[in-house]
C-alpha cells in the first residue's frame, strides 16, 4: 500500500510539474508563396543565367552563328539575345494586359539594335519589365482566358509566365553551345 501511495504521489507531482512548465510557442508557419512569387523566382533564375551568358560573349563574336554540321539558318548569338528580350516584353505585356513598352521588332527582335551594349541594355530592361508583368499575376487571374499577345487565339497569364521561363531556358541552352564553340565556359557552369 505504501508503494501505491508513493507511486501515486510521484505521478501527481510529475503531472503538476509538467502542467506548470513554461511552453515555448511554436513559430507561426510562413505563409505559402503566391503563384506570382513562385513564377517570379523562376524568372529570376532564368535572368541569373541568361544575362551573364549574354555578357560573356565578346563583342567581336556577338554575331557568331555555327556553320558546320546541321546549323543552316540558325540565329546568331545576338539574334538569340534580341529574340528572348523581345519575347520577354511580348509575354509580360500579355500577362499585364497592356501594350509592350518597347519595340518588339520581328522574329529576331529589333534589327536597329546592333551593338552588344545596345542589345544587353534591351535584354536587361526586358527582364525588369517581365518581373513587372509577373507581379500582375494573382490567384484569381492566373488561369482566366486572355488573348494571346501574338494575336491568334487565347491563353492564360499562367501559360504566358511559364512560356517566358521555358522559352528563355531553351535559348539559353543554344547560347551555351555557342559560347562553348568559342572556347567560353558559360558563367553558370564555371566553378567558383
Amino acid at each position: 500500500m505504501a508503494i501505491s501511495r508513493i507511486a501515486f504521489a510521484l505521478a501527481l507531482a510529475s503531472g503538476l510539474a509538467s502542467a506548470q512548465a513554461p511552453t515555448t510557442p511554436k513559430p507561426a508557419a510562413a505563409p505559402a508563396p503566391t503563384t506570382s512569387q513562385v513564377l517570379g523566382r523562376q524568372l529570376s533564375n532564368l535572368e541569373r543565367e541568361f544575362v551573364p551568358a549574354a555578357e560573356a560573349m565578346p563583342e567581336e563574336k556577338f554575331n557568331f552563328a555555327p556553320t558546320n554540321g546541321e546549323f543552316k539558318g540558325v540565329k546568331t548569338f545576338a539574334e538569340q539575345v534580341r529574340h528572348i528580350a523581345s519575347a520577354n516584353y511580348m509575354f509580360a505585356a500579355g500577362i499585364a494586359g497592356e501594350k509592350a513598352p518597347a519595340d518588339l521588332g520581328g522574329e529576331n527582335g529589333p534589327e536597329a539594335l546592333k551593338t552588344k551594349a545596345e542589345i544587353i541594355t534591351y535584354l536587361k530592361a526586358s527582364f525588369t519589365y517581365a518581373h513587372k508583368g509577373f507581379a500582375a499575376l494573382t490567384e484569381a487571374n492566373a488561369t482566366a482566358s486572355i488573348p494571346t499577345p501574338w494575336g491568334q487565339g487565347t491563353t492564360t497569364r499562367l501559360a504566358l509566365a511559364t512560356l517566358t521561363v521555358a522559352h528563355g531556358f531553351d535559348h539559353y541552352g543554344q547560347m551555351a553551345v555557342y559560347l562553348r564553340m568559342n572556347g567560353i565556359i558559360p558563367p553558370a557552369s564555371r566553378k567558383p
